[in-house]
C-alpha cells in the first residue's frame, strides 16, 4: 500500500518532535502544519527547492551541539529544482542531516504534471553524490527506515514513494514567514544554548 503524503508526514512528525524540521513549500508545509504545527518546524513558504539547502546549513551550524539531527522534508519536484543540494551535502558531509524525500512523481501544485522522477532515480543521484540512502514505500517501512536514518551519520536521504494527491480539507498556511522563521530560530536557540 502506497502511503499518502499526509500519512507520511504524521509518521515523520511522530519521530521528530524534538528535532529541527525544515519543510518544503505548498502542500507539504500545509499538511505538516495540519498534522502537528510546532515551533521546531520551519515552513519554507514560496521557497521551492531550498529545504535541503537550509537544513544543510542548520546541520552544519549545530554540528558541535547536543541537537542530534536536522530533518529536511522535500518533494521530488522541489529536489529537482535544486539538485545541487545532493552534491553540496555529499561534499560537506553534514553528519546530522537527514533528508526525507517524499516522491510522488508529479508537481502537485501544477495539475500533477510529471517530474523527471518517473525516469530518474533520485535516490541513486544521492548515492552518486556520497549520501547514505534508505528507501520506503509503505507506512511500516517508512517508520522503520526513518528510525534507522535518525541513527546514522549523515548525510542520509530517505527516499519515500508516496501516492499522488493532496489531502483534502487542509487549511492554507497563512502565517507570516517572518513569524515562522523567528519561532523556529527561538526554538533552536534554546536547544543549542545560543
Amino acid at each position: 500500500m502506497t502511503v499518502q503524503r499526509i500519512e507520511a508526514l504524521r509518521i515523520v512528525a511522530e519521530q521528530t518532535a524534538e528535532l529541527p524540521v525544515v519543510v518544503t513549500c505548498a502542500a507539504s508545509s500545509r499538511e505538516l502544519a495540519a498534522v502537528a504545527d510546532r515551533p521546531n518546524h520551519l515552513y519554507l513558504l514560496d521557497a521551492m527547492g531550498l529545504a535541503g539547502s537550509v537544513a544543510t546549513g542548520v546541520a552544519l551550524g549545530i554540528a558541535d551541539t547536543e541537537v542530534p539531527k536536522v530533518v529536511a522534508i522535500e518533494g521530488d519536484g522541489s529536489l529537482l529544482m535544486n539538485p545541487n543540494v545532493l552534491a553540496t551535502g555529499g561534499f560537506l558531509r553534514p553528519a546530522k542531516l537527514v533528508l526525507v524525500l517524499l516522491d510522488n512523481g508529479v508537481y502537485g501544485a501544477t495539475a500533477n504534471l510529471p517530474t523527471y522522477g518517473a525516469r530518474i532515480d533520485l535516490g541513486e543521484l544521492a548515492v552518486a553524490a556520497g549520501w547514505t540512502v534508505r528507501r520506503a514505500a509503505d507506512p511500516v517501512e517508512l517508520a522503520a527506515r526513518l528510525a534507522e536514518s535518525l541513527t546514522l551519520d549523515g548525510p542520509v536521504l530517505l527516499h519515500v514513494r508516496i501516492a499522488v494527491g493532496n489531502a483534502t480539507g487542509v487549511p492554507k498556511l497563512l502565517e507570516n514567514p517572518v513569524i515562522i522563521g523567528r519561532r523556529f530560530q527561538d526554538w533552536l536557540a534554546e536547544r543549542v544554548g545560543r
